[in-house]
């Protein structure tokens, strides 16, 4: 069965309670795997460096034009060739701002921890680029979209090698899913919608 088919079945709530779920799973893979691949907390605690010129230049900035893009797809292509069975809608529809600002933290620290400050700082840029990717496979039948989460992975990657620092990256996943959350909220006629009539 499908991804998309099983989330139809699921409540919007037991949909957003398996996110969180496997978000945690996350979370928890990439601090079991620091404490192998990295020689001391310390070593791993240099990858989040508050450099605000550097989470302003290439986390904030690069964020942005990855969500304008996406809003430009998502006005011109084909609503079939973008549509992910109504997941990420079920997601962030009927819910408040708030929840959707803690969950993109959430994810943007749970991904990046994993594939850039262990797998891409072990392994490398490509193979920590296409295993987010490949992370996200409920995009696979949809070439457009696979196309996209590959694209935003490498530039997301490569904001890595240029700073090697997660507060950069992290902030540029957070930008990116909060703000596109907010796009399908609004769009989606959520809690705030619902408020104003």
């Amino acid at each position: 069965m499908k991804q998309s088919e099983i989330a139809k079945q699921l409540s919007d709530k037991e949909l957003r309670t398996q996110v969180w779920l496997s978000q945690c799973l996350l979370f928890a893979i990439s601090i079991i795997l620091s404490f192998f691949f990295f020689d001391s907390i310390t070593a791993w605690m240099d990858l989040f460096k508050w450099n605000i010129k550097e989470i302003l230049y290439y986390g904030l900035m690069p964020g942005i034009a990855i969500v304008l893009i996406d809003i430009v797809l998502m006005k011109y292509v084909s609503r079939e060739k973008i549509d992910d069975g109504g997941i990420n809608e079920k997601i962030f529809k009927n819910v408040s701002i708030p929840y959707i600002f803690f969950l993109a933290i959430f994810i943007a620290l749970a991904e990046e921890m994993l594939f850039r400050g262990v797998i891409q700082s072990v392994f490398g840029f490509a193979a920590a680029s296409i295993l987010f990717a490949i992370v996200h496979f409920r995009y696979l039948t949809k070439p457009v979209l696979f196309a996209s989460v590959i694209i935003v992975s490498f530039i997301i990657g490569y904001l890595f090698v240029l700073t090697n620092n997660l507060l950069v990256t992290i902030t540029a996943h957070f930008v990116v899913d909060f703000l596109l959350g907010l796009y399908i909220h609004f769009q989606g006629g959520g809690k705030t919608n619902e408020c104003k009539r």
